[in-house]
């Protein structure tokens, strides 16, 4: 059973001013709570029915808490509309800015995804999931992208959260000494079918779902790219561009 002090707080996190006050955020689900037990993130409790703490009996020993419940209590609880498995209360991890120094240094030099007022948690989950699928590690985001830790982030990243490490800083100050190119997401550009590099790895800067890169951010754009459209559609989701974009980059610089 849930106690009323534990849903109490389960439900305050569901909110960014009690997650920064408490320092904890919630994953929901049998797959992305396994996934966390297993990394070296501090769990602070976890709450499962019997048959997930029968079958994963070795797994939530991990916990600080562990506490048996049923999936009706998940659910008033949490934010999912069904849960027949588990719900982790975890300790959020200390957030570093980016080391551009670091990053330089690397060879070849690392594909960085870097996203300007990106409002909803959906697509900041989206771009997590496919930094991780094509092996960026390090997204920037500006300080008024949505917070990682929201729970409708967590759930669309499934699991990725665990290994892209998201920094919040200054978008002007990140790009005003870079070694490292900075490619523009736009409506109009360089298509990316055929784009040539003169070298791997960048920036990528995707820009606001409504009003796209911001004009404060405009001048540090050293290309600007855009995907071809062969219909009539107005514009892409900035999750989907996403995914084109860093396949024909990581491509091209693979190839």
């Amino acid at each position: 059973m849930i106690s009323q002090k534990w849903g109490k707080l389960i439900r305050s996190l569901q909110q960014k001013k009690y997650r920064k006050v408490e320092q904890l955020f919630i994953v929901e689900g049998e797959k992305a709570v396994l996934e966390v037990l297993a990394s070296n993130w501090q769990v602070t409790a976890v709450f499962a029915t019997e048959p997930f703490l029968q079958r994963y009996v070795n797994d939530v020993k991990k916990a600080a808490l562990i506490q048996q419940c049923s999936s009706d209590e998940l659910v008033k609880v949490g934010t999912f509309a069904s849960n027949d498995a588990a719900l982790a209360v975890v300790k959020i991890p200390e957030q570093q800015p980016f080391s551009l120094g670091l990053a330089s240094q690397q060879l070849p030099a690392p594909w960085v995804l870097v996203l300007d007022q990106i409002n909803d948690p959906g697509n900041l989950g989206t771009i997590i999931r496919i930094a991780d699928w094509y092996g960026i590690t390090d997204i920037v985001c500006s300080p008024d992208t949505a917070d990682c830790f929201n729970p409708k982030v967590i759930a669309a990243a499934k699991g990725s959260f665990l290994r892209v490490n998201l920094h919040y800083q200054s978008l002007p100050e990140l790009f005003k000494h870079s070694p490292l190119p900075v490619y523009g997401a736009y409506l109009g550009g360089e298509s990316v079918h055929q784009l040539q590099l003169k070298q791997p790895g960048g920036f990528i800067v995707l820009g606001n779902e409504a009003n796209g890169i911001s004009a404060e951010l405009s001048a540090y754009i050293n290309r600007k790219i855009t995907i071809p459209a062969f219909g009539n559609a107005e514009s892409l989701n900035v999750g989907i561009a996403a995914a084109i974009i860093c396949d024909n980059l990581l491509r091209l610089s693979n190839s």
